[in-house]
């Protein structure tokens, strides 16, 4: 099984004052895209922003999913001056259709209308793509220590503890299955189980809160969760894979403009001295 998907980054160059909002940049790059991408093309919008509705599975896979994450957090209360150069990342969940045209066009349009709170003018300069293939098979050996960092504010929705490793599991299970091919065949059940025995051994994390405005309806959303870091001990090989390939997708809530994005680092035994190097298999063509 594979996680297959389209990594493309878009270069800039500001024309006037740019300014992306504290923990929103996502958040603004996605309502832009959104609506400048409704009137170039319809299709592509339909078939990114209304995905068909699940008829069966696990509760986590029944919503629609965006078919696009942002990748934007480095630009999060930056002010770009004219003249800077800026980039963020698009990751696009639909390897079957060639992307990158109609991507450029929306992003060159909205360049010109206007980014970020401040409606900045921007010229495109650079946009290139690379296909992603993310192994979803578990390593041969044994992973009994593993890192998670909440690198953007995550929100779990959970029955028990949100910050467990079960509810993280699940979130990533869930999301990932979404996008992989072939769609996956297991045991959700067992899965649950085996997830249930994971100890958390360290927990570093904080609560992040913030609102964001719709465009659409003038309602207020909120939009927050926790950022920080956890370490987890059990036996992970399992799991691994799919966290692995978690890393491009998001967990949890808001994934489509950069929330729930988490990094994950294999830690040595305690009678180790050296961490092992990444996780899984990554392919870029």
């Amino acid at each position: 099984m594979w996680l297959e998907f389209l990594r493309v980054r878009l270069a800039f160059i500001a024309a006037e004052p740019i300014l992306f909002p504290r923990g929103k940049p996502g958040n603004v790059l996605r309502g832009g895209f959104g609506s400048v991408l409704h009137t170039i093309d319809r299709d592509a919008y339909a078939s990114l922003y209304e995905p068909p509705r699940a008829l069966s599975g696990p509760s986590g896979l029944r919503d629609p999913a965006r078919r696009f994450v942002f990748r934007a957090a480095h630009l999060d209360s930056r002010r770009i001056a004219p003249g800077e150069s800026f980039h963020f990342d698009l990751h696009l969940f639909d390897a079957r259709r060639e992307w990158l045209d109609v991507v450029k066009a929306a992003f060159d349009r909205l360049g010109q209308e206007g980014i970020g709170a401040s409606r900045g003018r921007a010229h495109l300069t650079e946009a290139s793509q690379e296909l992603m293939r993310i192994s979803l098979d578990p390593p041969a050996e044994s992973v009994p220590h593993l890192s998670v960092e909440f690198v953007t504010p995550t929100e779990l929705k959970s029955r028990g503890e949100p910050n467990g490793f079960a509810a993280l599991f699940a979130r990533a299970r869930d999301r990932v299955s979404l996008f992989a091919s072939p769609p996956p065949e297991i045991d959700y059940r067992r899965l649950g189980e085996e997830a249930r025995k994971i100890a958390m051994t360290r927990c570093d994390l904080r609560q992040v809160h913030a609102m964001r405005r719709s465009a659409r309806t003038g309602e207020r959303h909120p939009l927050g969760g926790f950022t920080g870091t956890a370490q987890y001990e059990g036996e992970l090989r399992e799991f691994l894979p799919w966290l692995d390939a978690a890393q491009y997708t998001g967990v949890g809530r808001h994934t489509a403009w950069g929330q729930g994005q988490i990094r994950i680092q294999r830690l040595p035994h305690p009678a180790d001295d050296s961490v092992s190097d990444g996780p899984s298999k990554r392919e870029g063509r």
